[in-house]
């Protein structure tokens, strides 16, 4: 195995502190095993740096190592099993039970790019083409589920699966998530109660004047801002949807790691 290079690090490297915290869930094989060429943390300091394959600063592992390690540690659910950790050891922090009792779902839409444009669909009410991600998180806005479709499929098409990942996420905890309109309907109703999820729809104030901070709903809106600081999720510059999603998960668990450092070093 190559010995990790000199150079200067990045804002994007992960501390000595993170890296204790993820090297457990990240090591798929020993660290001294023959296949092994490049260190894992340099690995994982290029895929934190989130920018495409290819555009790779020369510092780093070569490109084509770090997208086939990346791919192994996503299909291998290590950035979901982390990021189910890090949010139950958020919650005990904060005073809360490990696994939630409500969510709060909500959709966004990200514009197409060469890439991703062959799976990419019609977003009529934001006018836009590109793929829709649909994202469930606590009320304290950490990552519950998440999926990716094209950008005409309606957020009630997408209850039935959502509810079923919280659930899956959380060992059937979840009984109420906050919505907005357009979760209205029998459909999306039915759907989440299959799953043993009642829906809440909150709603904008009838006289509505300016920027309204809506109750509950402004927690997934403040996490899709969180995930949209990561430049790679600015746009859909993936092949791939299930990429993509992976993705949201890295840039939730680095938000994660942040908050567990703050909490281990202030006790």
């Amino acid at each position: 195995m190559c010995s990790a290079p000199v150079r200067k690090p990045y804002p994007s490297d992960v501390t000595d502190e993170e890296w204790s915290l993820v090297v457990p869930y990240l090591t798929l094989m020993r660290e001294d095993a023959p296949q092994r060429e490049y260190p894992l943390r340099e690995l994982f300091n290029a895929l934190r740096y989130g920018i495409a394959w290819r555009a790779m600063p020369n510092d780093f592992p070569p490109w084509h190592a770090v997208h086939q390690q990346a791919h192994r540690w996503l299909a291998a659910g290590c950035f979901e099993a982390l990021a189910q950790d890090l949010r139950a050891v958020l919650r005990l922090a904060a005073g809360r039970k490990e696994e939630p009792t409500a969510a709060i779902i909500d959709s966004r839409t990200l514009r197409s790019t060469p890439e991703s444009g062959n799976r990419a669909g019609y977003d009529g009410a934001k006018r836009k083409r590109g793929s829709k991600v649909h994202m469930a998180v606590d009320t304290l806005g950490h990552l519950l589920a998440l999926h990716v479709t094209p950008a005409d499929v309606g957020d009630r098409e997408a209850v039935a699966r959502l509810a079923a990942d919280i659930q899956d996420a959380t060992g059937d905890t979840v009984a109420l998530a906050y919505v907005d309109q357009g979760y209205t309907g029998d459909r999306a109703a039915e759907a989440a109660a299959d799953e043993g999820i009642r829906l809440e729809v909150v709603k904008l104030p009838e006289a509505k004047r300016g920027f309204v901070l809506l109750p509950r709903r402004w927690v997934v809106e403040r996490s899709f801002a969180w995930a949209t600081r990561c430049r790679r999720l600015v746009k859909d510059y993936e092949r791939y949807a299930t990429t993509l999603a992976g993705f949201h998960v890295i840039a939730f668990v680095g938000y994660m790691l942040k908050q567990a450092l703050i909490l281990i070093q202030s006790a």
